[in-house]
């Protein structure tokens, strides 16, 4: 935090905010899931900058409220930056995304630095994020998690970042939308093989859902099923326990049927730990 806010929770309902950046948490879903103290700072702001003035403006009818919206986003300008730090020095101004917290892979890194750099009084008030909400749900390792955002939309860099980011010793946490979501999965099959994933979506909604299994059988199920909404993807960090010979072979086998020997090799090692080169030799002794 920049400098002290004062703590809000003995002030008068009524009673103004102090000047600076409130960082406020939202709902991902089910409205009731505001906190009081998100309640309040948006009851006392002077305005609220958020993404979509329709999205922050149903919830603030939910409320009960009506406070000046000011859209600022990833494409917002400099000048338009340049304003909201200006009415911070007067103003209490909250920041939101349409839903979560704002940051996570949501807007507003630039201004919050930007409110340091000019000396503004910056406070976070903390709540629902999808992120979170997924890895409470999966049940997968939760001790060393990486939220690494949204993968890349093109074939060859999502798998570049797979295979980077699967040498991990950590569940991996991604944001994906559900049009995409058949892809990334036979990405993920792909460059890390044998890995259990999760896929979470509809958090705190009414159709709220969260599936762990293999990357096919999820692609089975929402080919048949096509998913809706925001989805949370997460993957199981590699496996500790080391393969058999057996293992070894079918996983090598399996890959061979569509990837060269050094590909397969490649991918089994990401797989298993094993190393690289005598896979290598393996696939092509089964090969032949």
């Amino acid at each position: 935090m920049a400098g002290g806010v004062n703590d809000s929770s003995d002030a008068s309902p009524n009673a103004a905010l102090a000047p600076g950046l409130y960082i406020v948490a939202t709902p991902i879903g089910n409205l009731n899931d505001i906190t009081l103290r998100a309640i309040d700072v948006l009851t006392r702001c002077d305005g609220v900058a958020c993404e979509d003035t329709r999205v922050t403006g149903k919830l603030m009818r939910h409320l009960g409220l009506s406070k000046p919206l000011w859209r600022y986003n990833d494409h917002a300008e400099e000048r338009d930056r340049a304003r909201l730090i200006e009415s911070m020095a007067t103003r209490a101004v909250a920041l939101v995304s349409d839903a979560g917290t704002p940051l996570i892979s949501d807007p507003g890194y630039r201004l919050v630095n930007a409110a340091r750099d000019a000396g503004i009084e910056i406070q976070t008030i903390p709540g629902p994020c999808a992120a979170i909400a997924a890895m409470t749900l999966a049940g997968l390792p939760s001790d060393r998690f990486l939220f690494a955002g949204f993968l890349p939309v093109k074939e060859k860099a999502r798998a570049d970042m797979l295979a980077e980011l699967g040498e991990i010793d950590a569940t991996l946490v991604f944001y994906e939308s559900a049009g995409r979501l058949g892809r990334t999965l036979a990405a993920i099959d792909a460059g890390l093989p044998g890995r259990r994933v999760g896929v979470a979506r509809e958090l705190t909604k009414m159709h709220e859902e969260c599936r762990v299994d293999t990357p096919a059988a999820l692609i089975a199920h929402y080919d048949a099923k096509p998913p809706k909404g925001e989805i949370v993807l997460l993957v199981e960090p590699p496996h500790e326990t080391e393969a058999s010979e057996a293992d070894v072979d079918a996983l090598l086998c399996a890959a061979l049927e569509t990837d060269k020997p050094s590909q397969a090799a490649a991918k089994v090692a990401r797989a298993t730990g094993a190393d690289r080169k005598a896979l290598y030799a393996r696939a092509m002794e089964l090969r032949r």
